[in-house]
């Protein structure tokens, strides 16, 4: 069975929709903002990617919207504008669609503002709206409630292997027929408790902008936002963007192994050093593409890979690696403009772990 991926719902450091993305991908550049920090007492200003949901009122009145926590409010957002671009949301409640969500880090900023409140208000005060907000899948549920979704709902939190692991339940419950359609994304908030962890274990980075593809130089820059992908079995939907053919996940993935003529390789390698030298040593002689800089470094970052591929599929054509010129992996870095010559494009993850996602999408 192929999936058919029918739209396209992101929001990030690059703006809002799939024509922000696109002009994001045309240019290279998105808009750097920062996190504000308090450092042993002493106030922190950390460069980041944040993402904006005042779209959102588009869809949900600013009066429902007043108990919805940051991080439900990206799944939300996301979850609209993948209907939108689908044509579908005009539909009105969507009966068997089922919602998959992948985080690698959850409602970090209201769980601990929950914990705070438990700390100083006793177990008796503490915030209900805070707690029920703090429930890894309160996104699911927002979105399931407020579309009319009856099919099941779920949140998958593998780290960075989130979104390829959350991927592959989507495909079952698709292949399963339990759903027609599954509105599957990925979504990270950048809370003042990650900003501040990413800090103490990284520090700031050495250079001004991401690098992703010069091993040995730690360049991340954190990011937060949301891509969702509308999902349907391939012969019951015309049209769409392109096609997910085979959904990988495992351990000890060998050198060369990934090496195919013609296909493109999206690569998550996202400015961390730890992590570029393995994504170096898999990707030998591989045609490579990498687009971490446009939406910063977190685990829902292999889903908007997944919409970027999506992109370059239904257009035919590649974009430009922002900061793609430097680059020392043993591998060609595809330029920007020129025509797919294959039909086939994957988008390789990997953990911390010696763990790997590896999703291959191709043309309608």
């Amino acid at each position: 069975m192929k999936i058919a991926i029918q739209g396209i719902g992101v929001v990030g450091g690059f703006g809002t929709g799939v024509a922000d993305m696109r002009q994001a991908l045309l240019s290279g550049v998105s808009n750097r903002s920062s996190v504000h920090l308090s450092n042993c007492g002493e106030p922190l200003d950390l460069s980041a990617l944040r993402a904006e949901t005042s779209r959102l009122n588009d869809f949900v009145p600013i009066k429902a919207q007043r108990r919805i926590d940051n991080f439900s409010k990206l799944g939300l957002l996301g979850a609209y504008l993948a209907l939108e671009d689908a044509g579908v949301l005009a539909e009105g409640p969507q009966e068997r669609l089922g919602v998959v969500i992948a985080s690698g880090y959850g409602a970090t900023g209201i769980t601990y503002a929950f914990l705070d409140s438990f700390i100083n208000d006793g177990d008796i005060c503490a915030s209900p709206t805070y707690f029920a907000n703090s429930v890894h899948n309160s996104a699911a549920a927002y979105i399931s409630i407020m579309l009319g979704a009856t099919g099941p709902s779920s949140t998958v939190s593998q780290f960075h292997l989130s979104v390829p692991s959350a991927l592959q339940t989507a495909w079952l419950w698709l292949a399963e027929g339990r759903v027609d359609r599954v509105l599957f994304g990925a979504v990270d908030e950048l809370s003042e408790l990650i900003g501040y962890a990413w800090y103490r274990q990284r520090g700031r980075a050495d250079h001004s902008d991401m690098i992703p593809l010069v091993t040995g130089r730690e360049s991340a820059i954190p990011g937060e936002g949301a891509a969702f992908l509308l999902l349907s079995r391939q012969e019951e939907v015309q049209g769409g963007y392109c096609l997910i053919d085979h959904v990988t996940t495992g351990r000890f993935l060998k050198p060369g192994f990934l090496r195919t003529p013609d296909e493109l390789l999206i690569l998550g390698a996202d400015g961390r050093r730890d992590m570029g030298a393995n994504y170096a040593a898999l990707t030998e002689k591989s045609n490579i593409a990498c687009f971490t800089p446009l939406y910063g470094s977190m685990p829902a970052g292999p889903a908007f890979d997944l919409a970027v591929a999506s992109l370059m599929l239904k257009e035919g054509k590649t974009f430009a690696s922002p900061g793609g010129s430097e680059c020392d992996f043993p591998a060609q870095v595809v330029p920007g403009g020129s025509s797919l010559e294959g039909s086939r494009v994957s988008s390789l993850t990997l953990s911390d772990d010696d763990g790997y996602g590896l999703v291959n999408l191709t043309q309608l």
